[in-house]
């Protein structure tokens, strides 16, 4: 697989991070680094762990579909794109999210919850990396690290990003992951 695949992929997964994080960025307090970048870690470590499950829970069952992986491998990015695309349909017009929450008294709890919501969809990239063959430790680190620096920029943006860009990001990334999916039944099937 090459960087660049990897690269899009990673892009595609960070887009509901970046979008999460948009709306942390919203805060009308001066937001503090040390929240910024425990945003942006918390997002990427789950987006670099999840997809190390996902492997090796593919891993346990890639005997048993070894013919078909190719096609579940594209059903699987192929939803997660659709559903991204169709959320990012969803409220078009709200481009501004809340921008009322209080940055400085950080609801822990609430941010593992959304860190995890965010990563479920890196969980099935890492099952259709596993069924098609490929190693995970390289695309989990670019994939981590790639979702920390969106989510930074998200939340150092914050609602002028949302002003600029609304949906569109996860729209975006849907048609990534779609793409790349597309990419995978080619490689495979010709």
């Amino acid at each position: 697989m090459s960087i660049l695949t990897i690269l899009g992929i990673a892009a595609g997964l960070s887009m509901d991070a970046f979008a999460v994080s948009i709306s942390y960025g919203c805060s009308p307090q001066r937001l503090l680094v040390k929240h910024m970048l425990l945003i942006s870690f918390s997002f990427g470590l789950f987006q670099a762990f999840m997809p190390v499950i996902g492997w090796q829970t593919g891993r346990l069952f890639s005997d048993m579909i070894n013919t078909y992986d190719h096609w579940i491998a594209f059903a699987l990015l192929a939803y997660i794109g659709i559903r991204m695309i169709i959320e990012g349909m969803k409220n078009s017009g709200e481009n501004n999210p809340s921008c009322s929450s209080d940055i400085n008294e950080m609801d822990l709890k609430k941010l593992l919850i959304l860190s995890i919501a965010t990563s479920i969809d890196a969980l099935a990239v890492g099952i259709s990396l596993s069924l098609i063959g490929y190693d995970i430790l390289v695309p989990a680190g670019i994939i981590g690290i790639t979702t920390f620096v969106f989510s930074y920029i998200g939340v150092t943006m914050g609602c002028r990003l949302q002003g600029i860009f609304g949906k569109r990001v996860e729209i975006a990334g849907g048609l990534i992951l779609i793409i790349i999916g597309l990419k995978i039944i080619f490689e495979h099937t010709l």
